[in-house]
């Protein structure tokens, strides 16, 4: 029996969200936001906390520095269920990283300060810890750049362990999008979000981008926002729809909807039940500021969830 459902190696960070700030930022004004939420951030992070809180079992590897963002990153995934033993402490002055998100009604600016996410390399990682898994994932391909020169290795030791695995490649701040395909070769399941689709294979036509990437990867899932998400396996396509909430904020719906489709991917659920509980995850995920502040609410979770007919 594998000590864990999941175990990623990735970046931990903060996001301090502002909310109400005017759409022109003009220089030298003082803007005032009319709201800010502090919360558990990073794709890595958001994914292996909320994939805890709904049952499964997590380990996670990780660089924080010794400040209080660090401190309070590590204590969210602690009570969240996340084992946290491998989480490494760079020593000074290296610094946790935090990402402001300038949050407006139909988009967002999203500044990031790397710290230690840059620091975590192939040295760090513990493979017997990483191995110990059913299932092994990969957030924010772009952003590990201490990491990436190794990526291809790490897949091909988690493969070779037996484990299956997933990549969620996120947003590349770079742009060029490059040094993907070796990675896929070890890849069981790509989960990216239409723009990530098309920006991965050059095209503006997201069944062209599918298309190419079903060649490469035997299941890929495409998160689609308001018109739910997609799957696509050989010639096999599936799709479910979202799910309609009182949305208060997106951040993080993209790494919930992960938690929630792995989970079931996990449990052998047909892609289509998979789809569905994903959306149902990032749904909630919404329902509060942050992707992960809805989850640490047992109360307000287990009402969501009640509410709606989800496989289990």
């Amino acid at each position: 029996m594998p000590r864990f459902d999941v175990t990623l190696a990735g970046e931990l960070n903060l996001d301090l969200i502002l909310y109400g700030l005017p759409e022109e930022l003009v220089r030298e004004r003082e803007l005032l936001a009319n709201g800010m939420t502090l919360t558990l951030g990073s794709s890595s992070a958001i994914m292996a906390h909320n994939f805890a809180v709904l049952g499964g079992r997590v380990g996670f590897i990780s660089r924080i520095g010794g400040d209080p963002l660090g401190r309070l990153a590590l204590e969210r995934l602690t009570v969240a269920g996340v084992d946290v033993s491998r989480v490494k402490q760079s020593s000074a002055p290296a610094m946790t990283g935090l990402s402001v998100i300038l949050q407006y009604p139909a988009n967002r600016n999203i500044l990031t300060y790397p710290g230690t996410i840059f620091d975590l390399r192939f040295e760090d990682l513990d493979l017997e810890y990483l191995s110990s898994s059913r299932h092994f994932h990969l957030s924010s391909l772009f952003l590990q750049r201490g990491l990436r020169p190794h990526v291809v290795q790490l897949f091909q030791e988690m493969k070779a362990a037996g484990l299956s695995t997933s990549l969620d490649t996120n947003d590349d701040p770079d742009d060029k999008w490059e040094g993907v395909r070796e990675v896929l070769k070890h890849v069981d399941v790509l989960l990216l979000n239409e723009r990530e689709a098309k920006k991965l294979t050059g095209t503006d036509n997201l069944s062209t981008a599918i298309e190419h990437l079903a060649k490469l990867v035997p299941i890929v899932v495409v998160k689609l926002g308001e018109k739910g998400a997609m799957a696509r396996r050989s010639a096999e396509e599936f799709s479910a729809p979202a799910v309609s909430v009182k949305a208060i904020d997106p951040v993080g719906a993209g790494d919930s909807f992960d938690a929630g489709f792995l989970l079931q991917y996990l449990r052998g659920a047909s892609l289509e039940n998979c789809l569905r509980y994903g959306n149902l995850v990032g749904a909630h995920s919404t329902t509060q500021p942050g992707g992960t502040e809805a989850f640490r609410d047992a109360q307000r979770t287990r009402q969501f969830f009640g509410e709606q007919s989800a496989p289990r």
